[in-house]
């Protein structure tokens, strides 16, 4: 009698504690904020840009484990043409500053990961698109030829601006590989993100030149490469897959 109650106490203690495992394995934290930096790439009126640096810090709200909406403040240098080189002797450096609003996507939304491996491994893979502003800070910039300019010396000024806002539009390439806690709950998150950021203007170099003379048609962009890391926190949701 004594035996048959205490293996019915251990077989309903177990299944309580496996219960309770699978339960916390399909539990998230509602939120994240991270940091990071890396590297940016211009893509102005200049004929050649050149590479700059980014820092960054994020947070996130997460509808689901793989579906966020956010916020993410940028600050770096951007920069781009060389004096000496340039067709048109021009430079600049842009020490910027931007903040957007971003919505992201991850496989692990959309993908059965639970019967396969290698989707598993691969749920952190994201695309995202975004709206802010950048603000743009020209430190230095050439507005007139110099006299040894190969071609019209002197020629200037440039026109433009020194200090600008531009509307910008953000698109998200990346990946999150997640770190679980103690607990078995995705808390820590190794973030790589490949940023394309199309801007509304022409404050991102500091010039503003007639496009019948430069041929300026296309809209200044800038792209960051960064890798970061994220730390998940708040109150907890459950979700309906295993995670």
């Amino acid at each position: 009698m004594i035996f048959n109650l205490l293996r019915a106490t251990y077989i309903t203690l177990l299944l309580v504690f496996i219960g309770s495992f699978s339960f916390a394995q399909s539990n998230y934290f509602k939120m994240s904020y991270g940091f990071g930096g890396g590297i940016n790439k211009s893509y102005t009126d200049v004929y050649k840009g050149s590479y700059g640096y980014t820092a960054y810090g994020v947070i996130d709200y997460h509808i689901t484990p793989f579906v966020t909406l956010g916020l993410e403040g940028q600050y770096g240098r951007i920069q781009g043409g060389d004096i000496e080189t340039d067709p048109h002797n021009r430079q600049f450096i842009n020490q910027y500053a931007a903040i957007t609003a971003n919505v992201k996507l991850m496989l692990g939304e959309v993908a059965n990961y639970d019967k396969s491996e290698f989707l598993y491994n691969l749920r952190g893979l994201y695309v995202g698109l975004g709206i802010g502003v950048v603000n743009n800070k020209i430190t230095d910039i050439v507005r007139y030829k110099p006299s040894w300019a190969a071609y019209n010396p002197g020629y200037g000024p440039f026109p433009g601006k020194d200090k600008s806002l531009n509307m910008a539009v953000p698109l998200n390439f990346g990946f999150n590989y997640y770190i679980n806690d103690g607990y078995g709950y995705m808390r820590y998150v190794i973030n790589i993100n490949a940023q394309s950021n199309y801007t509304f203007g022409e404050g991102l170099d500091g010039y503003n030149d007639s496009s019948a003379r430069f041929e300026n048609y296309s809209a200044d962009v800038y792209n960051v490469y960064t890798i970061g890391f994220r730390y998940m926190f708040g109150t907890i949701k459950s979700y309906r897959k295993t995670l």
